[in-house]
């Protein structure tokens, strides 16, 4: 739906949109459109110092039109008169190609493609400036020791002393494997893009030094959170 405004040419009318446009660029948003045209139009001169963000936004469109339109006076006012704001960007659509994928009819009706394209556009920038967040798993893991002289403790203390980004130890146990011999039983939360269970195992609690006190490792359980 296009924005309308009336009585631009008072300082009711520049109060309004001075209103409408604070913290925006553009009447429409985040990128000129029809509508910032045809208010454009409807202003006689750019506000002074009462109306920043008008006066902001006028400077905006400005440019843009005469980085469009080069060499026609685009909103050019002179003693108080207003150039052909209008005709400059209606003429200058008309003596463009026809097959030019750039022409823009700035005071024809909004397409559906058009609003799709920028539905689209406003959809994707919030998308990717949302932080997506990581999954997380929990793990169950089973941690054997050489033989029943491996002291428990001191492989527990090497299994926790891991640290990396992404990783919680959690409780463990004891539990008996057979011939006096017992395997820990430990819990581990993980940040899934952070931390590879297998990586883990094979680059850390079976490599030096952890691994002088462990043998193997098995993982029991592993379930997304």
């Amino acid at each position: 739906m296009a924005v309308t405004f009336s009585d631009l040419h008072t300082e009711a009318g520049l109060k309004s949109l001075e209103e409408y446009l604070a913290g925006k660029t553009y009447v429409s948003g985040g990128h000129l459109t029809k509508d910032d045209i045809k208010v454009y139009a409807a202003v006689l001169q750019k506000p002074g110092d009462a109306f920043p963000s008008v006066s902001r936004w006028y400077d905006c469109v400005s440019t843009h039109l005469a980085s469009s339109f080069p060499g026609k006076a685009v909103g050019v006012r002179v003693g108080g008169q207003a150039g052909p704001v209008e005709a400059a960007p209606a003429q200058a659509a008309k003596d463009a190609p026809a097959d030019d994928d750039d022409d823009l009819d700035l005071f024809g009706d909004e397409t559906e493609e058009e609003k799709k394209a920028a539905e689209e556009r406003e959809a994707s920038i919030k998308a990717s400036s949302k932080k997506k967040e990581s999954g997380k798993s929990s793990v169950l893991m089973d941690v054997k020791p050489w033989d029943d002289e491996t002291d428990m403790k001191k492989l527990e203390e090497a299994v926790r002393s891991v640290e990396m980004p992404g990783l919680l130890w959690g409780a463990s146990k004891l539990a008996p494997v057979g011939y006096g011999i017992k395997k820990l039983q430990i819990m581990l939360t993980i940040v899934d893009d952070l931390v590879s269970v297998d990586g883990l195992i094979e680059d850390y609690l079976l490599a030096e030094p952890a691994n002088e006190y462990i043998q193997s490792c098995d993982i029991v359980a592993f379930n997304k959170i």
